[in-house]
């Protein structure tokens, strides 16, 4: 199945789109003025009263308040669901509405019929509840649809509204980013986000670029080097010249894959719309039938219409209304409950098929900031001690990697001389004097500019370092180079485990990053990851997903940046990481809140629960029917077994609350452990 066919499905647009012109605010405040004016067509209704053994007050006109409240509900409520299946018939696919607002206006015109005089019991109150019900179910459900503009509202946020640019005397202007044209050169302060694509003409600085690239590590820029829209310029000051704005950016390319992959994603029909659309022929057919039946067998007119009543009131869909939603706003609610937001209902049905997780690596799998990953220290000095000299050392430096060696040092719970005589060495490292030494920390360029060799005892730990596609940070004491500092983005320590269920769960996982390939296979050889697709654009991303997808494998993909937004929304389930970029959390279906990837087990486990409940429920709501529709046709007419509306109602209600029941036992379901 390829991605296309998997998110289109069949069946024309509008049979997906029957809430087309609603909202979740409209089901919302009818839901609940309907549920207001239900109250008193139960409390007065003669049926409820003696089932429930008690009698309502009594007064000029109050044997009509059921009749009028039903009324007012099947107008003011019933509405939505009339147009629906006007519209369900106007293509030609009569689905939910169609049976629903087959069911309200039988039972709304037989109800009007006895209240005027017919024989028979009205059904006020069950014709109340049903409408009240199906707009509690289309509420809940309107909720869970993902608004499609998130993401691409999140990605145009990331460039900035002005710019300030230079003009040909030297003197800076504030200008809008849209007014920018191509060979304008602009003033990037420390701090602030690049406004258009362009080239460094003038300055030195490091730029995190980890939000369009997933590159973890800042990328030094120099003159001649280019720079991406969108991106956050470190310390130094840099003056840009402008090669692309608008719809040319690099940014507003992931903005139209976004926008391709979230439109390729119309709504799939349910179980409950395909259960729907069966019971409306067959609950028609039946009351046809029915009605034929017993024309030919000289019954009267009013037995005919008792027994069409009953059996189109018997095929209500109350219970199946229920079915779906129901579950769905229990499952969405224990996994609020942990730490699993539910945006978009597809991605959590989805999950249960799920055969291959695909992680980001950058701020997924790992921290997404740089750590002393590992240290080794010469014989007969002590790390910890290194370590807060490192750290001393490099405490007036803003350099991510002098944050990581403070930091480590921090850690390890040691004090942090006091530095003076504090040099950068550009391109080399810095140099310092702590507690009257000499103290330069640096990489190989440091040493080389000092003329010193790795000592044979660090030669090892530095050579592992490269290995594992990590920074080789030196020590160097009074001239002796003493130590050294792995450092890179470190691996979360609840990746491993994460991979481990999913291992355990039959599903495999793959690391999908655009990092080197050499970073990326010391991640995945730590994790026990198989698969690895190291080196990989932003732009094709989307497209990796894809081919993954074309092997007829269902992918989930784990990210948390805006790199990973057009995968995302591409992939069968996309799953944020909550801690990440607000662009992935808009572009995912379900959000690890706690961005633990552990939980995307769990994901999986609280699908399959879901599923075998919507099944269950399912097969309850429109499979009772089996048995019922007949007996009120009235098969067993011969035997003096019949069903009326009445009872029709009742075993409708029972049914409703059965389904209820069963949806409640989900709540048994507990996340992977």
């Amino acid at each position: 199945m390829t991605t296309h066919e998997h998110h289109t499905g069949s069946g024309s647009p509008s049979a997906h789109d029957r809430h087309e012109g609603h909202s979740a605010a409209m089901f919302r405040d009818k839901f609940w003025l309907s549920f207001v004016l239900s109250v008193p067509a139960i409390v007065w209704s003669e049926m409820v009263q003696d089932l429930l053994g008690y009698t309502a007050p009594e007064f000029p006109g109050s044997a009509y308040i059921p009749a009028v409240f039903g009324t007012i509900v099947f107008v003011y409520g019933g509405l939505p669901f009339l147009k629906g299946a006007r519209n369900e018939l106007a293509d030609r696919l009569p689905g939910m509405m169609t049976l629903i607002s087959l069911a309200i206006t039988v039972a709304f015109g037989y109800s009007l019929a006895v209240t005027l005089g017919a024989p028979g019991m009205d059904l006020w109150w069950e014709l109340a509840t049903l409408v009240t019900i199906m707009l509690l179910g289309h509420w809940i459900e309107m909720r869970s649809i993902s608004q499609a503009s998130g993401a691409l509202a999140e990605l145009a946020s990331l460039l900035p509204d002005e710019a300030e640019r230079i003009g040909a005397d030297g003197s800076a202007e504030h200008v809008v980013v849209s007014a920018l044209a191509t060979g304008d050169l602009v003033l990037v302060r420390p701090g602030a986000r690049i406004p258009a694509d362009g080239e460094v003409a003038e300055g030195e600085s490091s730029v995190d670029e980890s939000m369009i690239t997933g590159e973890s590590r800042h990328v030094d820029k120099a003159p001649g080097d280019a720079v991406i829209a969108g991106t956050v310029n470190g310390a130094g000051s840099l003056r840009v010249r402008v090669t692309h704005t608008g719809e040319e950016t690099a940014l507003a390319g992931i903005m139209r894959l976004v926008a391709g992959a979230q439109a390729s994603r119309s709504r799939v029909q349910d179980l409950a719309d395909r259960a729907a659309r069966l019971l409306t022929f067959v609950a028609i057919g039946s009351a046809t039938l029915t009605a034929i039946g017993w024309w030919i067998a000289g019954a009267e007119w009013s037995y005919i219409v008792e027994r069409v009543v009953t059996v189109l009131v018997i095929a209500c869909p109350h219970a199946l209304g229920l079915a779906i939603p129901l579950v769905v706003a229990i499952s969405t609610t224990l996994g609020a409950r942990n730490g699993l937001l539910v945006r978009e209902r597809r991605g959590l049905e989805t999950a249960r098929l799920l055969d291959l997780v695909v992680f980001d690596k950058t701020g997924t799998l790992t921290l997404a900031e740089h750590r002393v990953v590992r240290s080794a220290a010469l014989s007969g000095f002590d790390a910890d001690e290194a370590t807060a000299l490192a750290g001393s050392a490099e405490s007036d430096s803003e350099h991510p990697i002098a944050r990581a060696l403070a930091a480590a040092a921090e850690e390890a719970g040691q004090a942090v001389p006091a530095a003076s005589g504090f040099e950068s060495l550009p391109g080399q490292g810095v140099r310092a004097h702590v507690d009257g030494r000499d103290v330069a920390v640096g990489g190989p360029a440091l040493l080389e500019a000092l003329g010193l060799a790795v000592p044979a005892g660090l030669e090892g730990a530095a050579g592992e370092a490269r290995d594992a596609g990590l920074t080789a940070t030196y020590l160097v004491v009074d001239g002796t180079v003493t130590a050294v500092f792995a450092v890179g983005d470190a691996v979360r320590p609840e990746s491993a485990e994460a991979v481990k269920r999913l291992h355990a769960m039959g599903i495999e996982s793959a690391v999908l990053t655009g990092d080197a390939q050499q970073v990326a296979n010391a991640v995945a050889a730590e994790l026990g990851i198989e698969r690895v697709l190291a080196e990989v654009l932003p732009a094709d991303k989307a497209r990796t997903i894809e081919d993954l997808q074309a092997e007829g494998r269902r992918v989930a993909m784990v990210g948390d940046g805006v790199n990973d937004a057009a995968a995302l929304a591409t992939a069968d389930v996309g799953i944020a990481i909550g801690a990440g970029t607000e662009v992935a959390i808009e572009a995912g279906d379900i959000v690890l809140v706690r961005s633990d990837p552990r939980d995307v087990a769990s994901i999986v486990s609280l699908s399959r629960a879901t599923y075998r409940k919507m099944v269950q429920n399912l097969w309850w709501a429109a499979g009772y029917n089996i048995i019922a529709i007949p007996l009120a046709a009235g098969v067993l007419a011969w035997a003096g077994i019949t069903l009326s509306p009445a009872v029709g109602a009742v075993l409708m209600s029972a049914s409703t609350v059965i389904v209820a029941a069963n949806a409640q036992l989900l709540r048994r379901w507990r996340p992977e452990a």
